[in-house]
């Protein structure tokens, strides 16, 4: 049985963002049945034994028949080859699904964190003042580049693969700006990859436990 590690409860800034989500995505679509094991944040996460398996203690850890994988983007990769509907079978198309995986994760993601970050996490920061209208025109230049792409496209390439549920899955963090409502192509993208049923199972599937886990309202 494959077991994913997941947080018991997370603020709800991060509700359906925490990575697990991807992997979760995955195996869904791919038909693979798996179990949750949920951890909290700060002990568990510091504790010797799960830094053993997440040297970050970062969640998700992936088990598999002795296998232990960390990182989210290769537990997507793990999961992809075990699936045709992530990952294309003739060998140039699987290189681009590849391709867009990593511009997913390289690419996109890390400037638009840089841009979540300072325009939520640190909105009250002096620095982050100063730092936010360099770190939106950065994720604007990677959105316009993405949606220029997109225009005409329904997928990234000719089908829905494992770079379409990564890319989105990036696109999301975006969730609480206009930044994609003012790419009606980046988010019309979103939206198909938002409605399909595997996205609809795992989403609801990693919110439960935050409901069940939630502290006690003050």
């Amino acid at each position: 049985m494959i077991t994913v590690t997941a947080f018991r409860w997370v603020p709800p800034l991060a509700q359906g963002l925490v990575r697990d989500f991807r992997v979760r995505w995955a195996l869904e679509e791919a038909g693979l049945r798996y179990q949750e094991k949920l951890i909290g944040l700060g002990q568990d996460q510091a504790s010797e034994e799960y830094r053993r398996q997440q040297p970050f203690g970062q969640v998700p850890v992936y088990e598999e028949e002795g296998l232990t994988l960390f990182e989210s983007g290769a537990i997507v990769l793990h999961i992809a080859e075990k699936s045709e509907v992530l990952m294309p079978r003739e060998p140039a198309a699987r290189a681009r699904a590849i391709t867009w995986m990593f511009a997913a994760l390289n690419s996109m993601e890390p400037h638009i964190w840089s841009f979540v970050a300072v325009d939520s996490f640190f909105a009250n920061e002096e620095w982050a003042k100063l730092r936010r209208p360099s770190a939106l025109q950065l994720a604007e230049k990677r959105l316009d580049e993405l949606a220029t792409w997109m225009k005409g496209r329904e997928w990234l390439e000719d089908r829905f693969t494992a770079g379409d549920l990564l890319m989105s899955s990036v696109l999301r963090i975006l969730r609480n700006t206009d930044l994609l409502a003012a790419r009606p192509a980046l988010e019309a993208y979103r939206q198909r990859c938002e409605a399909r049923p595997a996205f609809q199972k795992a989403l609801a599937d990693q919110l439960a436990p935050f409901a069940k886990y939630a502290p006690p309202k003050a």
